[in-house]
């Protein structure tokens, strides 16, 4: 069992790095501005929940891969569902100003990059 769950954690680490393309420092100054904060559904206080993942995407990017617990396992499958959920959805047209854009970058990926 703990070689199943090792090896979920490998393939979760392994996609979460590959989507979530901001730094640390990027997606912190990203979540300073308003088009971050006006874009995704509220957790009820006021803040997004994309707001709040995107913190908890900062504190998870630097933390060492061997200090990872398995909450930070989990909200980085819950990011890996929702960029993949998101990025699907790509808009036809003004994909640089979008909400759709400014939503998965709160997540810490710009498709645009």
């Amino acid at each position: 069992m703990e070689n199943k769950q090792q090896q979920e954690n490998e393939e979760t680490y392994q996609r979460f790095t590959e989507l979530v393309n901001m730094a640390p420092k990027e997606i912190e100054e990203w979540l300073k501005t308003d088009e971050s904060k006006r874009v995704g559904q509220d957790s009820g206080d006021g803040e997004s929940i994309g707001h709040k993942s995107g913190q908890r995407i900062i504190e998870i990017k630097h933390k060492k891969k061997a200090d990872l617990n398995e909450q930070d396992y989990g909200h980085m499958r819950k990011v890996i569902s929702y960029i993949s959920r998101h990025t699907a959805q790509e808009p036809a047209h003004d994909k640089e100003t979008s909400n759709w854009r400014y939503s998965l970058k709160n997540w810490g990926h710009d498709p645009m990059k």
